[in-house]
């Protein structure tokens, strides 16, 4: 799953010799901080590797992403998500959802 949070972009995934925790991942420094901080203390330390397409991971329990989710959907309080991006993401947010409105007018059309 990608989640877009304001400070923060994560891709969450099942890996098949960890079921026993889920493991985020991220692309800038200082995410995984910034969640653990804010919703989701149970997260374990970050690693960094390098080669791969998410330099930063780290795992944290289901349940308390499960957790964390709720909180982060529950702290909601914009009325733009685009808004309320960080400075410094607001330009790849843009052109993430600038890709996606094309596609869905593409998707759109051959629906059609």
């Amino acid at each position: 799953m990608w989640l877009f949070l304001p400070f923060g972009f994560f891709s969450i995934v099942q890996k098949p010799n960890r079921s026993d925790a889920l493991c985020i991942r991220a692309r800038w420094p200082g995410d995984l901080e910034t969640l653990r901080e804010r919703y989701l203390p149970e997260l374990s330390d970050t690693e960094a590797f390098t080669g791969t397409d998410y330099q930063y991971r780290a795992w944290a329990p289901h349940d308390a992403v499960k957790r964390a989710l709720g909180e982060i959907a529950g702290s909601i309080d914009y009325n733009n998500f685009k808004n309320k991006v960080d400075s410094d993401r607001q330009s790849p947010y843009m052109q993430v959802w600038s890709i996606l409105n094309r596609a869905a007018r593409t998707l759109q059309r051959n629906w059609k």
